[in-house]
């Protein structure tokens, strides 16, 4: 007996701008789902599938968008329905998990009333029985201490717990069908798989139908039974898991599948969709030494830099009567980095590495401990002398974004670091090395004149690799600088920062959740937990023969694909 399909999506098209001019996100697309099934939808940013899912809730502005076609949910066209149908039906019939919990909650409300107000809304319950049920949820997708979280603000819980309220509140109601769109991409690998394991935990008990929207393929294997793969707008491949993983037919889905680093194998180049068309690439060439011994004559000379007995402290405010509570960021923290060498820092959010990278770049004052770059003690130098070392050790933020100024062009931003360290004889010898570092990076001469909302996150990113290559640094940590990119995007950047490595012969500390990532590109590995070095090694050692349960933990949680 054919499963009854709770959503059909029939040849929809999705326009925004106005009904005289308007661009096309979403060509004419067709998919369902059926009673108690997972549908997996992947494709990079700007691939339309967050638009599909939120026009499939209704959540499209009216006034700027144009949809043609069907969305069938338990036979109601939802394109025609009007706005006070769409209401019932969402939050009740249809719930979504968004991408960005701190966004999608309300940060001057508790948690649990929040959560309170959907079942009062839709179920009618009174304040005292929505309590008692929102409690029972929280417990339901395992929140620790239900009661305090009930009472907590949104900034006061942490990103995991977080996606746990939304999750909680998505299935107040128990909805039909839950769209969950993104819903782990700002998680650690733990919590990431903890989510997964909670999403289908939750949808088998309720049977529910679940749609869920990613950019990575090995996370939709674990959790999916069918698989859509959007691309520009479009629908190029769909099918089962095991069709899609085992058996790609399109090129786009063979790209995304072999941009992600794996664990198994080390390869010299990450292929991506670009380079799969070229016939000249062999994407399975391996490295054929472990990359620490293939650099093993970097560990004869003396380290760039030594970290010894690194702490870092901070006081939490306890109250007028109460003693502060002492937060060790960094504990005891030993390691040296060798020039051409790259470290590779991991562990998940709150473990100190992010504070261990701004200590050595000197953005944070440390405790106590000793951190020499090239025998020189950076503890002890004054603000004058620290300013003139930001030229050797530069960093590469997270957030391209954030991180470039929205009202400069890019060829003044890169321009200005430039000038500050006295790099460049005058303007055109600036301007003329700032085009040079453009197509260095992959960005041809018209990106000078662009602003930065006009980039895409991994243009965004190259042109914040070419501000840090503009100084000419002999030591750069890489802050989760990939961890916001799209698997393709981000296989893009890391063969880019690997051959700058080789052209300009940087040293990196390369800071990150994301263990697959962290061997593709490490020599020596550092894992951290609670602000103390876990396990440190050769990193294709660690990663064969882990030694610390905790390192074992964060390998077993990435997600593997079939």
């Amino acid at each position: 007996m054919t499963p009854k399909k709770i959503l059909e999506v029939k040849n929809l098209s999705i326009a925004f701008g106005t009904r005289k001019k308007s661009t096309e996100v979403v060509h004419d697309i067709s998919f369902s789902i059926s009673k108690n099934e997972i549908l997996g939808i992947v494709g990079e940013s700007g691939s339309g599938k967050s638009v599909t899912s939120l026009s499939i809730m209704g959540l499209l502005p009216d006034k700027t968008s144009q949809k043609k076609g069907e969305i069938l949910f338990d036979s109601k066209n939802l394109i025609k329905e009007n706005s006070k149908n769409l209401r019932s039906i969402r939050g009740k019939e249809i719930a979504m998990i968004f991408q960005e919990p701190m966004s999608a909650l309300n940060p001057s409300i508790i948690c649990g009333l929040q959560v309170s107000e959907i079942l009062r809304l839709h179920l009618n319950y009174s304040p005292s029985k929505a309590k008692k049920e929102t409690l029972l949820l929280f417990e339901k997708v395992k929140l620790p201490r239900p009661r305090d979280l009930y009472n907590s603000y949104p900034h006061q819980i942490s990103g995991g717990q977080m996606q746990r309220v939304m999750i909680a509140m998505a299935i107040a109601c128990k909805p039909k069908l839950l769209i969950a769109d993104e819903p782990t991409t700002a998680l650690d690998v733990t919590v990431q798989k903890e989510i997964i394991f909670l999403l289908k935990e939750i949808q088998k008990e309720t049977k529910m139908s679940l749609l869920f929207i990613s950019h990575d393929l090995g996370l939709v294997s674990e959790i999916a039974d069918k698989v859509v793969v959007m691309y520009q707008g479009n629908i190029v491949e769909e099918g089962s898991v095991n069709q899609i993983f085992k058996f790609p037919k399109n090129d786009y889905t063979k790209a995304l599948l072999a941009s992600r680093p794996s664990l198994e194998v080390r390869l010299e180049k990450l292929p991506t969709i670009a380079s799969l068309s070229d016939k000249s690439f062999n994407a399975n060439e391996v490295t054929p030494l472990h990359r620490a011994l293939k650099h093993k004559n970097i560990y004869t000379k003396a380290p760039l830099l030594e970290v010894l007995n690194l702490k870092k402290e901070y006081y939490s405010n306890a109250g007028l009567f109460r003693k502060k509570k002492v937060i060790k960021a960094v504990d005891e923290v030993s390691f040296k980095v060798f020039e051409g060498e790259t470290l590779g820092l991991v562990g998940e959010s709150g473990c100190g590495k992010s504070t261990l990278g701004k200590s050595i770049l000197q953005l944070e004052e440390s405790t106590s401990g000793s951190i020499k770059y090239k025998g020189k003690e950076l503890t002890k130098l004054s603000s004058t002398e620290v300013r003139k070392l930001r030229k050797e050790i530069q960093l590469i933020f997270q957030d391209p974004y954030s991180s470039l100024n929205p009202r400069m062009i890019i060829g003044e931003a890169l321009i200005e670091p430039m000038k500050v360290h006295g790099i460049g004889k005058n303007q055109r010898a600036r301007k003329n090395k700032v085009m040079e570092l453009l197509n260095r990076v992959g960005l041809d001469d018209s990106y000078y004149h662009r602003y930065p909302h006009e980039l895409s996150g991994g243009q965004r990113q190259r042109v914040g690799i070419a501000r840090t290559i503009a100084m000419e640094p002999k030591l750069v940590v890489c802050d989760e600088s990939v961890s916001a990119l799209d698997i393709s995007v981000q296989a893009q950047v890391l063969n880019l920062l690997n051959e700058l490595k080789e052209d300009f012969g940087f040293t990196y500390i390369f800071i990150s959740h994301d263990l697959a990532v962290v061997k593709f590109m490490a020599d020596q590995l550092l894992v951290m937990m609670e602000g103390k070095i876990e396990e440190i090694g050769d990193a294709d050692e660690i990663y064969a023969n882990p030694t610390k349960e905790y390192t074992k933990r964060l390998i077993a949680a990435i997600p593997k694909g079939i």
